[in-house]
């Protein structure tokens, strides 16, 4: 049937030589921590055709922050996709400083041939778009519950009562994994420097434990059957 053919099309390899060698784009889509993207992209730079363009599936860290780890920063941008991409109908395409309009042309037209429109960020801007308002909800959503204004169950209740949504804010966050949150977070920390951009405590404290979200079976909520899933959790009971 269908799921077998599109199965047969996607191969998987552990070793980055093999995976790259007949690629013509490359996506990069490591943990969010500047360090290791860094040295991913030294290795890609090495490995990949100069014809190749490199990508980062980053969803906070500008490729301007990266691109000097290559001897090619001509052909390296950032290529978000939001999660559950396959649900998706929109990804983010962003220069660096070096990046030149033929590989963003090449990125775009992939973006096409998979169906997927791609936004342009027109100047280099941390959190790209819908991640930088993502950012401002996300930050505040942590302050209520972590200053002990509302319980977050709460706030994601407001969230989901109002937007008609099925997820609230901290939902969310257990899908991307708290670890995630926390290092995206910190991307805006050392840019900012000020202290109201440090990860709370609520969010430390959830990772100290090793409650990280989906991902392990609980974080704010646990899984795979969510309180916010039950129709009637939404009016408290």
């Amino acid at each position: 049937d269908q799921i077998d053919e599109i199965k047969k099309r996607i191969s998987y390899t552990t070793s980055l030589p093999e995976a790259v060698k007949d690629a013509d784009i490359v996506i990069e889509a490591v943990v969010e921590q500047l360090d290791i993207k860094r040295e991913v992209f030294r290795e890609l730079d090495k490995l990949c055709k100069p014809d190749v363009i490199i990508c980062s599936n980053s969803s906070s860290i500008k490729i301007s922050h990266i691109e000097d780890a290559t001897k090619h920063p001509e052909r390296v941008l950032n290529m978000h996709f939001y999660g559950y991409p396959w649900r998706r109908s929109v990804l983010e395409l962003m220069k660096g400083s070096y990046t030149t309009d033929e590989a963003i042309e090449k990125a775009r037209a992939y973006s096409h041939s998979i169906d997927v429109y791609p936004l342009m960020v027109l100047k280099e801007s941390t959190g790209f778009i819908f991640n930088r308002v993502w950012r401002a909800i996300k930050k505040e959503c942590l302050t209520v519950a972590d200053t002990g204004v509302a319980d977050f169950m709460d706030v994601d209740r407001a969230w989901m009562s109002l937007y008609k949504t099925d997820i609230g804010p901290f939902g969310m966050m257990d899908r991307v994994g708290l670890d995630v949150v926390r290092d995206i977070e910190m991307v805006y920390y050392r840019e900012s420097g000020e202290k109201r951009d440090k990860p709370p405590k609520i969010l430390l404290d959830k990772i100290k434990q090793g409650d990280l979200g989906v991902k392990t079976g609980k974080g704010f909520y646990k899984y795979p059957d969510p309180e916010y899933s039950k129709p009637e959790w939404l009016h408290g009971k």
